[in-house]
């Protein structure tokens, strides 16, 4: 598994700025820990550390329930709400699918 964390500034509709990339990669299988885990991993790659929560799709982490994925991110975790928040999360699957490309 390759994972990518964006750290950008954004409006509600638009990416401002992108602050950061990080990356990470696991020969596990996919399962949710493994999952956390590696998302984790990225995370905590990113330049600076994010004021704001972890922000992914729900199929992300197997559709658990956002309380749950929570308790493995700081400063916090939620599901995509806004049009910035999906673009953000679109730039960071490009440069996950990117990075696995080139680890292969």
């Amino acid at each position: 598994m390759v994972a990518a964390a964006v750290h950008a500034d954004v409006d509600s509709d638009r990416i401002r700025s992108v602050l950061g990339v990080g990356f990470a990669t696991s020969r596990e299988g996919p399962t949710l820990d493994a999952t956390l885990a590696v998302a984790g991993e990225a995370v905590s790659e990113l330049p600076t550390v994010p004021k704001g929560p972890v922000v992914t799709e729900h199929g992300e982490f197997y559709e658990e329930p956002a309380g749950t994925v929570a308790l493995s991110f700081r400063p916090g975790f939620k599901y995509i709400e806004s049009i910035a928040e999906r673009e953000t999360v679109q730039a960071a699957h490009h440069a996950a699918y990117a990075a696995r490309e080139l680890v292969r």
